[in-house]
């Protein structure tokens, strides 16, 4: 029952500190993309992730393997939960989502979301979706960006596997950018489309940088999907939520 009440209060908080933003998204509509991340966006998030700590007491520890890229990189995490897409913006450096456009039709949320410049692709067409995902993806690395990408293409609950999608690599591949591979059991604490939120630290693992280096974006896939399933026998089964895994089968 207490968890219950404690999650609630967070989602009211939330709501509330979503409609308070709204105002602020709109009056730096017309700044630079990264000035709105730093000024509105990281503030938002700080907030949230503040009062999911007083309210819930669900924090997170951070482990990284290796220095982060010194310029722009394709970051590409395990998806149990929604914790990750607030959180990982306050983690990793200043970044932009990769998602489907439906989001954006989302109202209030969406359309303060449309503002901060996410590379919003078609999932429809497939050809479509990876013209978008370069055309964007050029754009924001550009303007200094760094690009979030969830291989799996949705939340996959803590246990469950399915095969990574190739759109990270391939966009990686195109751009010559290196990948930071991250490792995380959020779902444990804040499962897939679960109200309650439960109490405890969220473990984040944050690769060393993998490199092109004139591979196809298969074989790219292959090595971060490797990587992040490894690291995901340590991790899974700690949290409230979690399971215990058998070893996993080879890639």
């Amino acid at each position: 029952m207490l968890i219950w009440l404690r999650s609630a209060l967070f989602l009211l908080g939330m709501v509330l500190l979503m409609v308070a933003f709204a105002p602020c998204t709109l009056l730096f509509a017309a700044f630079p993309l990264i000035r709105r991340h730093k000024i509105v966006t990281q503030n938002w998030t700080r907030a949230v992730i503040a009062w999911l700590r007083l309210t819930c007491g669900l924090d997170y520890s951070v482990i990284f393997k290796g220095k982060l890229p010194d310029t722009p990189a394709i970051i590409m995490s395990k998806h149990q939960s929604a914790w990750e897409t607030l959180a990982l913006q306050l983690i990793m450096p200043l970044h932009v989502w990769v998602l489907k456009r439906e989001l954006l039709w989302i109202p209030i949320f969406g359309w303060q979301l449309r503002l901060m410049g996410p590379i919003a692709i078609d999932r429809q067409s497939r050809t479509t979706a990876q013209k978008q995902l370069l055309e964007q993806g050029q754009d924001r690395v550009a303007q200094g960006f760094w690009i979030m990408i969830f291989p799996e293409g949705t939340r996959i609950a803590p246990g469950n596997r399915v095969p990574y999608k190739y759109g990270g690599a391939r966009l990686a591949c195109m751009l010559d950018l290196p990948i930071v591979p991250i490792a995380h059991n959020a779902g444990e604490f804040w499962p897939k489309n679960a109200f309650r939120k439960y109490p405890g630290t969220v473990t984040v693992v944050v690769g060393e940088a993998i490199y092109p280096n004139g591979r196809d974006h298969k074989a790219l896939t292959h090595e971060v999907e490797t990587w992040i399933e490894n690291e995901m026998l340590q991790l899974n089964g700690k949290g409230p939520k979690g399971v215990t895994l058998q070893k996993a089968k080879e890639i």
